[in-house]
């Protein structure tokens, strides 16, 4: 006898989609809509195809502010992903002091973003934040808000400070998953510490350090808050990132549709490279 399939159950799911499709492929549908027109004013739109996707790929500005975005991306997620995972070696593994050390590393995560940006924006001034105070005292000239360099370093920092805990978070998570049997065959064995790390703890962590660097990537590559608060993109545009650029041209300018042709560029950019990142680590993973 053959079981009659119940599909019931998908009417339970049914408000999840409608609520996704309402938040968001409308709102992605107006931005495809604005991004072939010409928009003059109410009732004045004129159809004009590709034309301000050719004008986005061809703006040096948006080029600039790709170079800088994936220089930021790739040196936070170059620093991040090692200083977490050796910050979770570090952690107690079981017991109270696990449980506090843990507490305490996740409460930079709980800050929004605007909030993280103004503390920062403080903790970096020359004249009376601590961070900025401290380097200038050191007899190294430090101002974020005139110094390319400067503003650099403090959102580079800022950010390894905001992130970093995600990271060695979810690999303390790989550590926790690894069974104790593993770890004793290995003293059985005389293994050094770096044996332990390369041969045990590392291939049980290259599945989560993957999910961390797929998350890094795409939070990174769409940073807008925090550098946005901070140096406000400048010195000049040293720190103007694709988000902040996508921003002005949308807000400060009101050109909606290059700005909405811009946003479906970045939106793909990112699908993309997160493709090439998660393609990469699996086939280093499978190795």
């Amino acid at each position: 006898m053959h079981k009659t399939q119940d599909n019931r159950a998908w009417f339970l799911i049914l408000p999840v989609v409608i609520l996704v499709a309402f938040s968001a492929v409308i709102p992605l549908m107006t931005v495809v809509n604005y991004s072939v027109q010409d928009i003059f004013g109410p009732g004045q739109r004129y159809l004009i195809g590709l034309e301000w996707f050719r004008e986005t790929l061809r703006d040096p500005e948006v080029h600039r502010a790709f170079l800088r975005q994936m220089a930021f991306s790739g040196i936070v997620l170059a620093i991040e992903i090692p200083l977490g995972v050796l910050v979770a070696l570090a952690l107690p593994r079981a017991g109270w002091k696990s449980s506090l050390a843990i507490v305490f590393l996740a409460l930079p995560l709980l800050i929004p973003f605007n909030v993280v940006g103004t503390i920062w924006q403080l903790y970096a001034r020359p004249e009376i934040g601590f961070f900025g105070r401290v380097i200038n005292d050191l007899g190294i000239g430090f101002n974020y808000t005139a110094d390319p360099i400067s503003a650099w370093v403090t959102i580079v920092v800022m950010d390894v400070w905001h992130w970093t805990p995600l990271v060695a978070l979810l690999a303390f998570a790989g550590l926790r998953s690894i069974p104790d049997a593993y770890y004793q065959a290995a003293r059985i064995d005389g293994a050094s510490r770096v044996a332990i790390f390369r041969y045990i703890e590392l291939p049980k962590m290259r599945s989560v350090l993957t999910i961390a660097v797929l998350l890094r990537f795409m939070d990174s590559f769409m940073i807008y808050a925090e550098p946005f608060v901070v140096t406000g993109g400048g010195p000049g545009s040293a720190t103007t990132f694709l988000s902040i650029r996508l921003v002005n041209m949308a807000v400060g300018q009101f050109d909606l549709g290059p700005a909405a042709a811009f946003s479906l560029i970045y939106f793909l950019v990112i699908l993309l490279v997160s493709y090439v990142f998660y393609t990469i680590l699996q086939r280093v993973s499978a190795q």
